[in-house]
C-alpha cells in the first residue's frame, strides 16, 4: 500500500474552508464529507480532513490553537515558481493570507508562506534538486 497523508485541520466555516481549498486545487471526495468534515485531495498520497469544531472534538479534546499562532507549516511541493506565486495570489482572493513571512529565493528552491481562513500555514515551494549547492 502506498503511503499517504491526511492533515487534519480544525476549522471555522465548512463551507468557506471548501470553497478556498477547491480554489487552490484541492478537489473534494464526497465520501469522506458530510455537514461537519470534508475531506479535500491535493494528490493521490496528499488529503486535507476540515473539521468543524463538534467533529474536530471527536478525536481529541485539546485546545484548539488561535489563528494567530504558528503551531504547524505544511509545506507543498509545486512544479515551478509560477505555480508558487499563482497559490499565493489564488490563496489571497480566496479569504486566506499571502505573504506571511517573507519570499525566499535561494535560485535552487523558492517559497512564500500563506494561511488558510482559519490560520492554518501553508508554504507552496518549487525546488530544483539539481541546483542544490554542493
Amino acid at each position: 500500500m502506498a503511503k499517504q497523508i491526511f492533515v487534519n485541520l480544525p476549522i471555522g466555516n465548512l463551507k468557506a474552508s471548501m470553497a478556498f481549498y477547491d480554489a487552490l486545487g484541492f478537489k473534494n471526495n464526497p465520501n469522506f464529507t458530510n455537514e461537519s468534515a470534508a475531506c479535500m485531495v491535493y494528490s493521490e498520497h496528499i488529503y486535507v480532513m476540515l473539521h468543524t469544531e463538534p467533529s474536530w472534538r471527536r478525536f481529541t479534546q485539546r485546545p484548539i490553537p488561535p489563528s494567530s499562532s504558528s503551531e504547524v507549516m505544511l509545506a507543498l511541493s509545486l512544479d515551478s515558481k509560477a505555480e508558487v506565486d499563482s497559490m499565493n495570489d489564488i490563496a489571497q482572493a480566496n479569504g486566506g493570507t499571502a505573504d506571511i513571512n517573507p519570499k525566499q529565493d535561494l535560485g535552487f528552491m523558492y517559497s512564500r508562506a500563506l494561511t488558510d481562513p482559519d490560520g492554518h500555514i501553508w508554504e507552496p515551494f518549487w525546488m530544483d534538486p539539481a541546483a542544490i549547492p554542493a
